[in-house]
């Protein structure tokens, strides 16, 4: 396949998903549940030529960096403004996740959704989403990638809210909608530095620009800065601390948009960003990568450990598994960053339509029974489900082990290779406060999947709701059934220990950086080596290096995968002890340890200080605005008023009493002259000679 045609299929693979969602937002109640036929068919043949375009992408044209088309769209003044689309290695795979689990969302909800009044809207919503989120894998330029980012950013808001009669629905969604724009305003800051510096927003030109020593304000410090403000959009998309509290919120819309949104596709869009611009990340920006990943993933399995509510386990579980994919892309393990952002994607939806498939269950159990107060995502009212939904059951836990890093599955690949590059980092740097953070999340996060699963599948029925459900049918099923078969180590790699060997790490191989060599780390940094073996090389054009790191990765594979396989072994055994077996009270442990528990049960309290500071500060500062306006601005407008007033009053009266008054008095007095002459003006000639007599005397006796 050439590459023109290529590029005319993945055109066609970007615009079918707005396709559907005009046919249907239009057509609403014309469609009805067509709409679900036509948004899912229209899914499917995106996925079948997103499959065409990787397989010509990782079989044909394998030794091509991107292919990419540019259009030139308008100048501003010596810049000239270029957009375009491109499809590398990154971009093929992601093509294939989107497409694949939109697809598998729009199946699963066409049952998930059938008795929703808003049936054919939802359909529509989920087009949307997917044709701005297939915007971001394609773009191969900045100003393209942030222009579907917010597009993105404005569908998962229709969709997280879509139940928006919901007062907690609509909070979520304005919530997601503002946290985003936190960290959207620093990636617009980040981009605005790289346009005026490089006068171009396309990457491929930046990297070479910055290759060729052109950096911003041409400091190192500025790149930095540069680099962590373009990742401030990676923090608010992919929930990282402190942009996370938006995630475990947004649960409240449907469960097959938990599954599309927090699983493979919208937080994963802050990960493919840092990926794509891990180029120009300086040695400063990489740590501070490093250290936000590693604290988002810590925290975030400590607060998943004493949930309660189904999907919000789910949910702090994906800000933690996010936080290893950053971590990992800090840390200079790329290709397994990466790789972790693929096998999660695969067992994190089939996790999240499982839920769906439980929850499904409870609401028709809970219909049944007329009981409309209970709770059914609370894990407390389940238990037992895996007698009465055995296939949701068995997915549910396969995906499980898959994220505790269990061997044989996807999850223990992708996740020893992060481990090790965390361990890797440490000996090389002396930053081992990260490796220890991400064993440790490794553990709480076997703990936490596996108190999930056995509170909700094992034991007892613990209430009357529970015990009335059934398995759903096939639409619900199958994507569960194929997410978990995706979830196996052999899609990746033959070698079920070690990802190193397999086609994925193959396509994937770290990418150099650009940076000047000042600025990056001294173990990153490539260096000549005529007795490299081909087992340690890295090819970077025609030259052969060998990468320290890469070394250090490889050599700490086996103590990762020990040590890993030891902690999640750890935390898999504490669930079984606490909820299984129930050797131990997990209510006494929660007494003894109050504070901790409770740190973790409140969420460590985040949205209660943004709520005291950020939130509170806001509404003192309008307040304060609103006291202002309403007293000094709008005091000093009726002040002025006021006083204009009473000069007028005064102006008036003046006019009335005195300008009036002698122009009246004027008036009068000729007035009154008039009246008295008019009474001489007789008409008679006798009276006028009298007076005319009368006169000439009066002049005389005057003269004399």
């Amino acid at each position: 396949m050439s590459h023109d045609l290529l590029l005319k299929i993945s055109v066609v693979i970007l615009f079918l998903p707005l396709l559907s969602f005009l046919i249907i937002v239009f057509n609403q109640k014309r469609l009805g549940k067509a709409a679900g036929i036509i948004g899912t068919s229209i899914l499917g043949i995106d996925l079948v030529l997103a499959a065409i375009v990787a397989f010509n992408k990782f079989v044909v044209y394998p030794n091509e960096a991107i292919i990419q088309w540019k259009f030139h769209w308008f100048s501003l003044g010596n810049r000239t403004i270029d957009l375009g689309l491109g499809v590398d290695n990154l971009a093929a795979m992601m093509l294939i996740v989107v497409t694949l689990i939109s697809f598998l969302v729009h199946l699963f909800s066409t049952e998930y959704m059938s008795e929703d009044k808003r049936f054919p809207r939802f359909f529509s919503y989920l087009g949307i989403f997917t044709f701005s989120m297939l915007g971001i894998v394609l773009a191969n330029n900045l100003l393209n990638m942030y222009i579907f980012w917010e597009l993105v950013g404005l569908s998962s808001y229709l969709l997280i809210g879509f139940w928006y009669e919901k007062d907690s629905a609509s909070n979520a969604s304005k919530k997601a909608f503002i946290t985003n724009r936190v960290g959207d305003l620093g990636f617009f800051a980040g981009i605005m530095i790289a346009f005026f510096t490089f006068n171009t927003f396309m990457f491929d030109e930046i990297f070479s620009q910055i290759r060729s020593g052109v950096l911003p304000f041409e400091s190192g410090t500025i790149l930095t800065a540069m680099g962590i403000l373009l990742f401030a959009g990676a923090i608010g998309k992919s929930a990282q601390f402190p942009l996370h509290v938006w995630l475990p919120d947004a649960m409240e819309g449907p469960t097959p948009v938990s599954a599309l949104i927090h699983a493979a596709t919208m937080v994963a869009a802050g990960v493919y960003l840092t990926a794509k611009i891990f180029p120009v990340f300086t040695a400063d920006a990489l740590t501070f990568v490093a250290y936000t990943g590693a604290f988002t993933a810590f925290m975030a399995a400590t607060i998943g450990i004493t949930q309660n509510d189904f999907k919000r386990v789910l949910a702090y579980s994906t800000v933690s598994q996010l936080g290893f994919m950053v971590m990992s892309l800090g840390v200079g393990a790329y290709t397994y960053g990466f790789f972790h952002l693929v096998t999660h994607a695969w067992f994190k939806a089939c996790l999240f339509l499982a839920s769906g498939s439980v929850i499904h269950a409870m609401h028709h159990a809970m219909h049944k029974l007329h009981d409309h107060h209970s709770d059914p995502q609370d894990i407390r009212n389940m238990g037992g489900l895996r007698k009465t939904m055995p296939k949701t059951y068995l997915t549910f836990l396969f995906a499980t082990i898959a994220i505790s890093g269990v061997p044989l599955t996807s999850g223990f690949l992708s996740k020893d290779g992060i481990l090790a590059g965390t361990l890797a980092f440490g000996n090389l740097s002396g930053h081992w406060l990260i490796p220890a953070m991400a064993f440790i999340s490794a553990g709480m996060t076997a703990f936490y999947m596996f108190r999930l699963t056995i509170v909700s599948f094992f034991g007892d029925f613990k209430t009357e709701i529970a015990s009335k459900t059934h398995e759903n049918n096939t639409q619900i099923v199958l994507p569960l059934v194929v997410l978990a078969i995706l979830s196996l180590w052999v899609f990746y790699s033959f070698n079920p220990i070690d990802a190193s060997s397999g086609w994925f790490a193959k396509a994937f191989k770290p990418v150099e950086t650009v940076v000047p060599a000042e600025y990056q780390f001294d173990f990153m940094m490539p260096y000549h080596d005529a007795h490299a073996t081909e087992s340690t090389e890295v090819s970077h054009g025609s030259h052969s290096y060998l990468n320290k790191f890469e070394e250090e990765l490889h050599h700490q594979h086996y103590t990762a995968m020990f040590l890993s396989l030891a902690i999640a072994g750890f935390g898999i055994l504490l669930s079984f002890i606490f909820y299984y077996y129930k050797k131990v009270d997990p209510d006494k442990v929660a007494n003894s340890i109050k504070p901790l528990y409770l740190l973790s049960y409140n969420k460590w309290y985040i949205d209660e200080i943004y709520q005291k500071t950020f939130i509170g500060g806001t509404i003192l500062l309008t307040k304060l605005m609103f006291w202002i306006d309403t007293y000094i601005i709008d005091g000093a407008v009726n002040g002025v008023a006021f006083i204009w007033r009473i000069f007028g009053t005064f102006v008036g009266k003046f006019d009335n009493g005195v300008v009036d008054g002698l122009v009246n008095l004027s008036g009068g007095v000729v007035g009154f002259s008039g009246s008295i002459v008019r009474k001489l003006q007789t008409g008679r000639v006798q009276t006028y000679l009298l007076l005319s007599i009368i006169g000439v005397i009066l002049l005389l006796w005057w003269l004399f």
